[in-house]
């Protein structure tokens, strides 16, 4: 099926190289972005463990939070490690995921993870690319990027994708791999993060589809009960965790995406041990993925929000818990795709009006090696798809405290000192042109609110093209400032933009630094 081919795309590219219009009577929180009266201000939302209330996430203060991230996946396949870091060092990889206003990072596995001959391959360490992920397991690894990533103020959510690198399946078990197997590492997984808030849940099982059924009591086939006994398991050993719930594929002879068809949270409910920790998964795709009933109907696009609110958007409509869109995406090649995603943000709500009283999601995927929608980056595992990110700034989420830090208010008078530093990296140079990528970091004693980077070049270079900040050029002196989304610093807190220029051979000049 569709599905199946753009794993087996994915898998194959990867052995080459080895997001509502209408809103449900509820109390709406306010929007964290907005400013507030008088002196006192809360922290920065997301610190610690997150819980649901209603149809919102809310951090351990209460304040509600929105999942607006990206898919990175690779641990699920035969080189169980994320993908990429054959090209990149994986902390320059999560600095750029960062500094293009994700929040979250979904990370897919598989349950050979836990096996003893595992091995992860294709990792490049020349040049000290990758260094500390030298001589490590594959679940040590995942140990660096939460934590690398949760030193930069992004969250994780464990996906157990497949029961084996080989391929998905419909159900949670298969015969190699049987459900006591998923529980036990599902449960190690929850003992591992216990106790570190970057992992804030886990995804049961990714895309469960026909014969899998939703409440229908077969206890082989339920899906739903699956999630009950697995979602009581891990919060048995972390009662912290949220637990994403994906859908199925058909319910009461309606069918949809794999995981993406989730009618029966009305009649047959997810109930947990542990209060207030569903969110419900779905999962939404484009003609490039495969084609469907609703594409052609038309009134397409206008169809949309109500194929989606039948789905899946009631469950936010109506109050009932979260909704976060776990994978969508598309190559974006042909104009019906185009239209699918434009109204697939809006219906997710964008941030500047809505603020986290919206749809999470995570976007399928920042790999570019999918093979039937792309990614965010191109083939060289650098430049971004500016296209593509561009279709999500508006539902893009601010990042959330780092290593369990507050940030700080940057309007908050207390005399300290602000201050930035800036580095300079070329990623790659081939005499015509090159690319190359600033960090900029937080030096000083104080959040800052926005920061400006200047370097002169000694030859003759000049930037054609810049992403996650505006810049300007005189002669040879580049001065570049941060965008809308990645000025704001936490102490220690870093930032990055890369640019493209020409021609090549200008080597990396000292860059200053000013922050505000």
């Amino acid at each position: 099926m569709f599905r199946s081919l753009r794993r087996a795309l994915c898998a194959a590219a990867a052995a080459l190289l080895l997001i509502l219009a209408g809103v449900g009577a509820q109390t709406v929180h306010a929007d964290p972005a907005a400013p507030e009266d008088g002196a006192a201000r809360a922290a920065a939302p997301g610190a610690g463990y997150w819980h649901t209330s209603g149809r919102q996430m809310l951090d351990a203060a209460g304040q509600p939070v929105r999942i607006a991230g990206i898919n990175w996946f690779g641990f699920e396949t035969a080189n169980y490690t994320p993908h990429g870091l054959w090209a990149r060092d994986y902390k320059s990889m999560i600095d750029q995921m960062k500094s293009l206003g994700y929040n979250t990072i979904r990370l897919p596995y598989s349950d050979d993870l836990f096996k003893s001959g595992t091995v992860p391959n294709s990792i490049d360490f020349s040049g000290g690319k990758n260094a500390d992920l030298q001589g490590l397991g594959s679940l040590q690894i995942m140990d660096r990027i939460v934590a690398y990533a949760g030193q930069g103020g992004l969250k994780v959510v464990l996906d157990r994708h497949r029961p084996d690198a080989a391929g998905q399946s419909a159900l949670w078990y298969t015969s190699a791999v049987p459900e006591s197997t998923w529980i036990a590492n599902l449960k190690a997984l929850a003992t591992r993060y216990k106790g570190n808030s970057t992992v804030i849940g886990i995804d049961l099982h990714n895309e469960p589809h026909d014969p899998a059924c939703w409440g229908c009591g077969d206890t082989t086939r339920d899906w739903r009960l699956a999630a009950q006994r697995a979602g009581n398991a891990v919060l048995s050993v972390n009662p912290d965790l949220l637990i994403f719930v994906e859908g199925v594929q058909t319910f009461n002879g309606v069918s949809g995406w794999w995981g993406g068809n989730l009618m029966g949270v009305a009649q047959y409910p997810v109930q947990l041990d542990v209060p207030n920790r569903v969110v419900y998964s779905a999962h939404d795709y484009a003609t490039s993925v495969a084609q469907q009933s609703w594409f052609s109907d038309p009134s397409f696009p206008a169809n949309m929000p109500g194929i989606w609110d039948k789905y899946w958007g009631y469950i936010f409509k109506q109050n009932i818990a979260p909704v976060w869109v776990g994978e969508f995406g598309t190559t974006l090649q042909s104009t019906i795709d185009q239209k699918w995603l434009a109204a697939l943000v809006s219906y997710l709500r964008p941030t500047g009006t809505y603020g986290a009283d919206s749809i999470s999601w995570t976007f399928w995927s920042w790999n570019p090696n999918s093979g039937d929608t792309g990614g965010i980056l191109k083939d060289d595992w650098t430049t971004v798809d500016t296209v593509k990110d561009g279709y999500l700034a508006s539902v893009k989420a601010p990042g959330f405290p780092s290593g369990g830090g507050d940030p700080g208010d940057p309007g908050d008078p207390g005399g300290g000192t602000a201050a930035c530093t800036a580095a300079y990296t070329v990623s790659s140079d081939w005499g015509g042109g090159f690319n190359a990528e600033v960090k900029v970091t937080n030096s000083g004693t104080v959040a800052l609110k926005s920061w400006k980077t200047t370097w002169t070049w000694p030859g003759a270079q000049k930037v054609t093209s810049m992403w996650n900040a505006s810049y300007t050029q005189s002669g040879s002196t580049v001065t570049a400032a941060n965008a809308d989304h990645n000025g704001t610093l936490a102490v220690g807190g870093s930032a990055s933009f890369g640019f493209g220029g020409a021609p090549g051979g200008g080597g990396a000049p000292t860059v200053s630094c000013t922050a505000t």
